[in-house]
């Protein structure tokens, strides 16, 4: 059984105890293209990608043409604390790195769910269940066009260690990131 971790940090996360290091990447929460998105589970090693691009897919038609970064399509990546330049401009090239989350896919001995408590108070685990961590519960999110995607809550991937209202920033196809005043995130409430 896979599960990934989310570290919300430049760092490299830990695996969680009894579990063992498949590889690590970089955080994807979705990818906008056509004007539609379609999310990653981030409790799926299809959330880690193992190289960070602005724009990591390209699309083609069905004359086959692939074009790269050439529509208004989009990336979403989770962010890690770094905080954004006073003057709010477009991030580009290497800086860009400092403002992605790292993640870490890991071997489990057995399947992994996430325990929502919709209080205040972490939630136990089932009889004879460990907990790996503890976080926030995420919900879902949306940005350019009021597109976006969410999480399943049963998906480890709906347990955000750190809680943020802003823990995703958008890539363009020109190679530059940003965090845009139309994304939104949504968590259970108590």
């Amino acid at each position: 059984f896979l599960v990934t971790r989310h570290s919300q940090m430049v760092e490299i996360p830990q695996c969680p105890e009894g579990t063992s290091l498949i590889y690590d990447g970089y955080s994807l929460l979705y990818v906008q293209g056509n004007e539609r998105s379609h999310g990653q589970d981030l409790g799926t090693a299809g959330s880690c990608l193992r190289k960070f691009s602005p724009m990591p897919f390209l699309f083609c038609n069905i004359n086959n043409v692939c074009n790269f970064a050439s529509r208004n399509d989009y990336s979403y990546w989770l962010t890690s604390p770094e905080p954004m330049p006073m003057n709010m401009a477009p991030i580009t090239g290497e800086s860009i790195k400092p403002f992605i989350s790292r993640c870490a896919v890991c071997e489990a001995p057995a399947m992994v769910i996430a325990i929502h408590s919709q209080t205040i108070m972490i939630p136990p685990c089932p009889h004879g269940w460990d907990s790996l961590w503890i976080g926030y519960s995420f919900v879902m999110h949306t940005s350019a066009g009021a597109e976006g995607s969410g999480q399943a809550l049963a998906s480890p991937g709906s347990c955000l260690e750190e809680f943020r209202s802003a823990p995703f920033i958008e890539c363009h196809g020109r190679g530059t990131c940003n965090y845009y005043a139309n994304s939104y995130s949504f968590w259970l409430a108590t």
